[in-house]
């Protein structure tokens, strides 16, 4: 019911679609958040590209990235950023749209804790940032409301153990941390890069029996905007 009022008050305002980007750490629960949105039939859902990283043209840029990422973050990064910027410019006549992570994330997080580690070297990083400071100057790409799945470094590094996926093996438990603080400076405590749009922090440590409260206050959040 409420999206459903959600999308009569958005077709009365604007054409465009109220654009949400779903952010967190690595196993903060971004599927699940859109797994249980995605059934209404006025919200547009885009999953993070995660197949096209897989397949582009017949390389596994995300399985070359974890087993080697000096030699590939600067090739995959640049790949993430041009997905990243096609799904913000995904067309919909759905009222609501959501995606999951963004062309910010992929340079105020992902990029940035590279050029932190010294895996990308600041060359190859300024060449990334000249690009990104054109897309989001040339393209409309405006995101209307951040939702931060707010999560424990060592809650996210359980779940990633318990998924097992291969790309993954490789990660640390002080990556996730260090990946956590990386998020929290930007979207939590505000100190690092700025924020395109305002920030709704969700408990995501909270387990699937208990997680919906959380996915309602977001619904409750739409409805208040957009009102």
């Amino acid at each position: 019911m409420m999206l459903r009022n959600i999308s009569r008050m958005m077709t009365s305002k604007s054409t465009k679609p109220f654009t949400v980007i779903i952010e967190g750490n690595i196993g903060s629960g971004k599927t699940t958040f859109l797994q249980h949105f995605e059934k209404y039939k006025d919200v547009c859902v885009l999953s993070e590209p995660v197949e096209m990283w897989r397949d582009c043209a017949g390389h596994n840029l995300l399985a070359n990235l974890y087993e080697n990422p000096v030699k590939w973050s600067f090739t995959f990064q640049s790949y993430v950023q041009l997905t990243m910027l096609q799904h913000h410019l995904v067309a919909t006549t759905k009222p609501i749209k959501l995606l999951e992570r963004s062309i910010f994330s992929a340079r105020y997080c992902f990029i940035e804790k590279l050029l932190r580690d010294e895996i990308l070297l600041a060359p190859s990083v300024s060449v990334l940032n000249e690009w990104f400071k054109y897309l989001i100057t040339k393209f409309n790409i405006s995101v209307d409301l951040i939702v931060y799945l707010r999560t424990s470094p060592e809650v996210v590094y359980e779940r990633v153990l318990a998924r097992n996926r291969k790309e993954e093996k490789s990660l640390s438990l002080q990556y996730l941390k260090d990946l956590h603080d990386m998020h929290e400076k930007w979207l939590f405590y505000k100190t690092a890069f700025s924020c395109p749009a305002h920030v709704l922090t969700l408990n995501a440590d909270l387990d699937k029996s208990t997680i919906e409260k959380e996915y309602q206050k977001c619904q409750d959040h739409l409805l208040t905007i957009t009102g």
